[in-house]
């Protein structure tokens, strides 16, 4: 496991830094403020305001810290909907590191987050009556995923220049595989070459404003 920091962004909220590839999990200007920016307010909200779903399936690349899933559950429990959430990671993090992270208390969600960490890999959890989960311990490149299987993909790997494998066209193109007519694509990265892949593989690529700190983000259409 490559050594890992703990750090305070912007907006008060915790990061993690990994020293073995010089980046951070998330934006040091907000952690908290972008992942609501990015994957709830961008991706999920956006879908449910062009859709009648009432079942809502969520494909993410990089569990990572669960920040974007303790997110999701919080939105979730305004909305009377049901929730499928499938996570893949790679490299979980150890307890005493997560364990360590303010988010938890920070959102009021302790039990939630504990819970997403502690939770055994590779079963369906229902988290909330409403709520499926379901981790997998594993890489993008050795995954099968279903065609047209989900609604909402929250692309939160490490930047391309960091892990550029997982950027490549094959893994945009599984990815955008299993996404269902309509669905929605969303990521921090606005990289030229990104975009150009999305709208080879089909999709209806958006460049829109990012969070704090950072200008532009992609959001693709299929």
């Amino acid at each position: 496991m490559p050594s890992i920091k703990i750090i305070t962004t912007s907006d008060g909220s915790h990061s993690l830094f990994n020293e073995e590839l010089n980046e951070t999990y998330h934006s040091v200007h907000g952690a908290i403020q972008e992942s609501l920016h990015v994957f709830i307010q961008s991706g999920l909200s956006y879908f449910l305001e062009k859709s009648d779903a009432k079942n809502i399936s969520i494909l993410e690349i990089g569990f990572g810290t669960g920040l974007n899933t303790l997110l999701t559950i919080q939105a979730a429990q305004l909305l009377p909907l049901s929730f499928q959430y499938k996570t893949l990671e790679a490299f979980p993090l150890q307890e005493e590191v997560w364990s360590q992270l303010n988010y938890a208390e920070t959102l009021g969600m302790k039990s939630q987050f504990d819970s997403l960490h502690r939770l055994s890999w590779e079963e369906r959890h229902t988290i909330l009556p409403y709520f499926e989960f379901q981790k997998h311990h594993i890489k993008l490149q050795d995954v099968e995923l279903p065609s047209s299987s989900c609604d909402v993909v929250f692309f939160d790997a490490f930047a391309p220049s960091k892990q550029p494998e997982l950027w490549e066209i094959d893994m945009l193109r599984k990815v955008a595989n299993a996404l269902r007519p309509g669905g929605v694509f969303v990521t921090y990265c606005a990289k030229g070459q990104l975009k150009r892949d999305l709208k080879n593989l089909g999709l209806v690529v958006e460049t829109i404003p990012g969070p704090p700190g950072k200008k532009e983000m992609v959001r693709a259409l299929k």
